[in-house]
């Protein structure tokens, strides 16, 4: 093929898979299957290998490549990205509208009414019709440079539609993940044994702080644009225009949204929307009215903070309001630091509540909660109090902001250890597994059946066993006795003795057990089996480098940074120490005989179903031994897919793919 004819199918390919991404992202009407859309990618992609000098930074291939970056650039914004007012009351909203109408004596005043997706803001700047730069708000003047995070958000076209595309257009908008992604997201997690998210909002927000985009990329973000802060070549007179202007350039923008003629109709829309709420994919926290006319903001002018024109309705589920006393710092069981708010008692929902969480530092930031507010507390999901808002009206003098690390002195308030920023989690966390406060999940972690299978050693023994202060930390495990065990309550001497048997068995366990069970962020079990292959002994594995970590297959930046400071940690090492003086030798795995030359050597397996003969970890396991490389979803790379009684949507995936099924029976044949 020569270059002219390479140029054509190349931009052909483009145009296509555009279409497809549009249509499965922001219409979410697919016109094809996935196994046709990766043909297209994958013909797209080899051709680029053949010609390198025909790849263009807006070819869907290059959604996602390079090396992470060191640090954020920043972005002065050309307009503010202001925030909005808010309210929770019908009342104020007509206030509003009383306010808008003084300003404009006499005009005639329309509203568009959109949902305020509970998401992070961003602005995305086109030139010539190709994304150029992404940012976050920031500080309303200046954002940090996410343009490679971005990228990798398929909602987001890297070219405008059309033939004609503006000069010059930047929308703003916000980034977001949908409901049933972030359970599925969360349900992977559990399943490799990570630290589960918060919620949709603060996963969006800390995947985008992410510096590496190849771990953003594996994040289901979704975005909705619904301004155009400035554009060249490009012009409309109203908020309604400025929509449909966003959808025609192929941009996500809200499915349903509402023209109002007057306050009364934006109230009625509002209370629709509200009862919309729960059949929405994506969390809202109410609704934004804006005067449709754009001249007329120009008139209505803004506020230090916030424009005239436009405010948010949020949406009231069961709050009330009370004093902020105090903010206290909690550590949870996976060494997370939790902000809590204590709170002068007030009745909500049927209890008295004086404490609710705040979540995390950036949410006190955002909200501008300071200690002494009127604070606005929700039941959210209607168990766990939580601060949504502040009482602006009603703030003290003396109101005083919240300095997180100065609160805590830079230490674990808990234990004095070292913390440190996890920008996944928005979070602060406790870098010390001994530490009190999550030591019991983290014993719970190690002897579970992932882990050290330690078998016995549930929850209330592992309580029990903190509590008592028999073990304060995991090495302590292995210098229990009968006596102490049978000691505690419920605990007979035959109880006891089968516990302290399975540990003394644990101390020759596989190495990837020990990794999984040591309970390193971002280490699940399969990244731990994979690591014990790589390095063969502990040794090695604590004294490898980042560099060296990244050699190991599928271990990305973040995980070699978790993994190299966990071993830095001189708390850590201390412990590790222990384990070995108490006999823990573990044994890198070695596959049995048949692994060398068996029908399973090299091929990727996935089970699905029930089996008769076996558990699925045990087939897992099973086919590991026999040299099989096992994963959880079906792909075009799958050899296998064993089939047990009522298989789901793998076995489809797998027969619309071409993919090879094993019934129990002939895997079973093959084993052997």
């Amino acid at each position: 093929m020569n270059r002219t004819d390479a140029q054509r199918r190349i931009a052909d390919f483009r145009e296509q898979i555009r279409r497809h991404d549009h249509l499965y992202y922001v219409e979410a009407q697919p016109e094809i299957s996935d196994f046709e859309y990766d043909k297209l990618y994958a013909e797209l992609k080899k051709l680029e290998e053949q010609f390198p000098e025909l790849i263009t930074p807006d070819s869907p291939t290059q959604r996602v490549g390079g090396a992470p970056l060191k640090e954020f650039k920043s972005v002065r914004h050309v307009v503010p990205m202001m925030s909005l007012d808010n309210t929770y009351s019908i009342e104020e909203l007509r206030t509003f509208d009383t306010r808008v109408r003084k300003l404009l004596p006499d005009e005639k005043i329309e509203y568009v009414l959109e949902p305020k997706i509970d998401g992070v803001s961003i602005s995305v700047t086109y030139r010539d019709g190709k994304f150029d730069v992404g940012a976050t708000r920031g500080d309303g003047t200046t954002g940090d440079d996410i343009t490679a995070n971005l990228k990798t958000i398929h909602a987001i076209p890297l070219q405008l539609s059309g033939k004609n595309p503006p000069r010059l257009l930047e929308a703003r908008g916000e980034a977001y993940i949908k409901v049933a992604d972030f359970q599925k997201l969360n349900a992977e997690r559990e399943k490799a044994g990570e630290p589960l998210f918060q919620n949709p909002r603060n996963t969006a927000g800390g995947s985008l702080k992410q510096l590496d985009p190849n771990i953003v990329a594996r994040r289901p973000l979704n975005a909705v644009f619904y301004a155009i802060a400035a554009a060249e070549g490009v012009s409309f007179k109203k908020q309604s225009e400025v929509l449909d202007t966003l959808k025609r350039f192929g941009l996500p923008t809200h499915s349903r949204w509402w023209l109002c003629q007057d306050i009364e109709e934006v109230i009625a829309r509002a209370e629709e929307l509200q009862k919309l709420e729960a059949k929405l994919p994506f969390q809202i926290d109410g609704a934004v009215v804006k005067v449709n006319e754009l001249a007329q903001w120009t008139r209505l002018g803004t506020t230090a903070k916030s424009p005239r024109y436009a405010i948010a309705y949020k949406y009231s589920h069961e709050q009330a309001q009370t004093k902020l006393k105090d903010i206290v710092i909690q550590v949870g069981r996976t060494g997370t630091l939790t902000p809590v708010a204590d709170l002068e008692p007030v009745f909500l929902a049927g209890s008295t509540i004086s404490r609710a969480t705040l979540h995390n530092e950036d949410e006190i930031k955002r909200k501008d909660i300071r200690i002494g507010d009127t604070v606005i507390i929700e039941k959210a999901g209607e168990v766990i109090p939580a601060v949504v808002g502040v009482v602006e009206t009603k703030r003290s003098k003396n109101a005083r902001s919240f300095d997180f690390v100065k609160h805590i002195h830079g230490k674990c308030p808990v234990c004095g250890g070292p913390i440190a920023r996890d920008p996944e989690f928005v979070a602060w966390r406790c870098e010390n597994i001994s530490c009190p406060a999550q030591l019991k999940r983290t014993v719970e972690h190690f002897a579970m059946r992932g882990a050290m299978d330690i078998e016995g050693l549930g929850e209330v023994l592992v309580g029990q066993l903190v509590d008592t202060g028999l073990v304060k930390d995991i090495a302590d495990l292995y210098s229990l006795n009968v006596e102490q065990l049978s000691g505690l309550e419920r605990m007979a001497e035959k109880s006891a003795t089968n516990v302290v048997n399975a540990i003394a068995a644990s101390k020759e366990c596989e190495l990837w057990r020990l990794i999984n069970g040591l309970g390193i962020l971002h280490v699940g079990e399969g990244a731990a089996r994979k690591l014990a292959d790589h390095f063969g002994s502990l040794d090695n594995f604590a004294a490898a480098s980042v560099e060296e970590l990244q050699q190991c297959q599928d271990v990305g930046p973040a995980m070699a940074e978790s993994i190299h400071d966990f071993f830095q940690n001189p708390k850590n090492r201390e412990v590790l120490k222990k384990l070995q003086h108490a006999g823990v030798r573990p044994i890198a795995h070695r596959p049995s005989p048949i692994a060398h030359a068996g029908p399973f050597v090299g091929k990727t397996v996935v089970v699905t179903g029930t089996l008769e003969k076996f558990s699925r970890e045990e087939a897992k396991e099973a086919l590991r031994k026999a040299g099989a490389n096992v994963t959880d979803s079906v792909s075009k790379k799958t050899d296998y897919l064993i089939v047990g009684e009522d298989a789901g949507s793998k076995l489809d995936k797998a027969q619309a793919l071409g993919v090879k099924t094993l019934t129990e029976k002939a895997f079973l044949e093959m084993l052997k």
